[in-house]
């Protein structure tokens, strides 16, 4: 039986990884470095680390990482706007809230990013549990953020689901024990996928009531 539903955050709640992955593109190629989705999307659901190095070993020696990465940020606050959430996301908070289902969050992004935008979209309230990097050692596709939202949402993983985008967060719901739907984004869409329950484009395309259903 379900108790809990444990969600991602970034291109998950948010499609953020398409907007950092067009901002980072047009920053490096403005240093005449080209970023191609494959390449970003290593990073997808996990730390900067491929970046960086991938950075470290295109860049000239005149350009540094803080540069590119000042003139991302820059870029992507000006692309994200007003911000607004994946399609069926609210209707999937609302129905497990129906449910009584509990509800967690397990993101490798930073609490006062995740938090800020859950604040911003007003759903911050829904959520039991949240886990980000700054609660872990190791962030995805490590699964110690799953092994702790569902320790304190108190269900076991067999009794909770994850919605994910990316393969990082993928290995890690799994590697935790729990069951995974993936959501993907149009950055994450042609990733190596599998071991995973169910695959929709969107949370508009499958009521949760019966991806419940289907994943028991």
């Amino acid at each position: 039986m379900i108790k809990a539903v444990v969600f991602d955050f970034d291109g998950l709640i948010i499609d953020t990884e398409t907007i950092w992955y067009e901002a980072f593109k047009e920053a490096l190629s403005q240093f005449e470095v080209d970023l191609s989705i494959d390449q970003f999307a290593l990073v997808i659901g996990t730390d900067d680390t491929v970046l960086n190095q991938y950075m470290l070993d295109n860049l000239k020696e005149s350009a540094t990482i803080t540069e590119v990465r000042e003139l991302a940020s820059s870029l992507f606050h000006e692309k994200i706007g007003q911000p607004s959430l994946r399609e069926g996301v609210e209707d999937y908070l609302i129905a497990s809230k129906e449910a009584g289902l509990k509800i967690g969050l397990a993101s490798s992004s930073k609490r006062s990013w995740v938090e800020k935008y859950l604040k911003q979209l007003d759903i911050l309230p829904y959520f039991e549990v949240i886990k980000t990097s700054d609660d872990v050692t190791s962030v995805k596709p490590d699964p110690e953020l799953y092994l702790q939202a569902i320790k304190a949402l108190g269900v076991k993983p067999e009794e909770a689901v994850a919605f994910e985008d990316s393969l990082n967060g993928l290995k890690a719901a799994r590697a935790a024990g729990l069951k995974c739907v993936i959501f993907p984004n149009p950055v994450t869409t042609n990733l190596a996928f599998e071991d995973y329950s169910l695959r929709f484009s969107s949370m508009a395309e499958r009521p949760l009531p019966l991806i419940l259903k289907e994943i028991i």
